[in-house]
């Protein structure tokens, strides 16, 4: 007789209800050393290693990959090697077979079952998720491939230097189905972080009552603040997105009303002021969360976001960076576009859309035509945490902070 212990769908933020088992690191029979990653669960829109509380071997894996399951459902059962011990889950004869799982509705894989067989190795290949998903679309084995991160860790840039290299082993073509048996289309399956953001955002937008407020504001002085600054070599280097964050921390701190959530259970107000910032990578747009950020200064702001940001695009997020963000900012100046209206991410109240910069000519106090230079901003709210009046009152704080920049710096 064994007895054994169970992995279950952790909850990674305090709205999060469902996860999707992305991927399994271990196999069973596999062993793992405390703090080793043994699964992969991608929330939202961020993907998140869950490691191992103590030493163990993976003995069945109840959830598949690619499967969505609610928070706290058993996703797989290990052994620690104490037997008999009465704080473990399950007691099972040795020669038991594991029963696979068949009454959970499952997403469709993004790479066939030899791409997984590729990717899934008995000797536990150290990869992050982002490494393991292209390897999968790709077809690469992992085992082949020399890994350029941390402790030999395969990342991301090391799949597509694999992809480059003609004599790479053990590559399958990606899974793609016929369209009606035309020649002319191809049905390709989604891989399972754009099936949960489609499933998610869907939801989000059927079920939030959305509304809009646009404005255009004066940006020349945050422009010249921001070379000033540059110009002077100390610190990080400040983009414009960073002083957009900051003055959504600063605004949520004035109004603490803004920085709450709709639940089924009730209104959920944060004491903490986190920001949901969009990042695109490879995998596609991610929503991690930069933390704690109501009272810091624009220079460590800048570190904490270009930190979290670096990780979104590196596949090697952590639990931390899913936050309990009210708002996420959605940057989309740097794509030459004048208004972004945005759907709100599923378990925040607000998101704020930012478009590129625009020099466009308005009359002055005199009448004369002066040049101003302009950024347009649209706050998509959801109409059952606040009102127009609250919304637009939450906007004007960060257009304000944004037309005259120097109070950042002060506060």
């Amino acid at each position: 007789m064994i007895v054994l212990r169970e992995f279950l769908m952790p909850k990674l933020g305090l709205t999060m209800t469902e996860g999707v088992v992305a991927d399994w690191i271990v196999q069973p029979g596999g062993a793992f050393s405390a703090d080793d990653a043994v699964f992969v669960v991608e929330t939202d829109k961020v993907a998140n290693e869950i490691p191992a509380e103590a030493a163990g071997t993976l003995h069945e894996i109840v959830v598949a990959a690619g499967e969505t399951v609610p928070v706290g459902t058993v996703l797989g059962y290990w052994e620690d090697g104490k037997q008999g011990e009465q704080t473990t889950a399950r007691t099972i004869n040795v020669a038991e077979p594991a029963a696979p799982r068949s009454d959970i509705a499952s997403v469709p894989r993004a790479a066939s079952n030899a791409a997984r067989q590729c990717a899934d190795t008995a000797t536990r290949v150290k990869a992050s998720p982002l490494a393991r998903r292209l390897a999968q679309q790709r077809g690469i084995s992992l085992a082949g491939v020399q890994g350029s991160g941390p402790k030999g860790r395969i990342v991301a840039r090391d799949i597509e230097a694999a992809a480059n290299n003609v004599s790479q082993a053990a590559r399958v073509q990606p899974e793609a189905i016929e369209l009606n048996h035309e020649p002319n289309h191809e049905l390709v399956r989604p891989s399972t972080v754009q099936t949960t953001i489609a499933r998610r955002l869907t939801q989000g937008k059927q079920e939030t009552p959305h509304f809009y407020l646009t404005l255009d504001i004066e940006v020349s002085r945050l422009i010249a603040l921001r070379s000033e600054i540059n110009e002077g070599g100390d610190g990080p280097r400040l983009t414009l997105n960073h002083f957009v964050v900051l003055a959504v921390a600063r605004a949520l701190r004035s109004l603490p009303q803004a920085n709450r959530v709709w639940t089924n259970d009730g209104i959920l107000a944060f004491r903490r002021i986190d920001i949901g910032v969009a990042v695109s990578t490879e995998r596609g747009l991610l929503a991690p969360a930069v933390c704690d950020v109501g009272d810091v200064s624009i220079a460590e702001l800048a570190r904490r976001l270009d930190a979290v940001a670096s990780r979104a695009r590196g596949g090697t997020l952590l639990p931390q960076d899913n936050g309990s963000p009210a708002i996420t900012v959605s940057n989309a100046g740097m794509h030459n576009v004048t208004y972004m209206t945005s759907i709100i991410n599923p378990g925040q109240a607000m998101i704020l859309g930012v478009g590129s910069i625009k020099e466009v000519f308005r009359p002055d106090a005199a009448g004369q035509p002066a040049l101003r230079r302009e950024m347009g901003l649209v706050l998509s709210a959801d109409h059952r945490i606040t009102d127009g009046v609250a919304a637009l009152n939450f906007l004007n704080a960060v257009a304000r902070l944004l037309e005259r920049p120097a109070r950042l710096l002060a506060s």
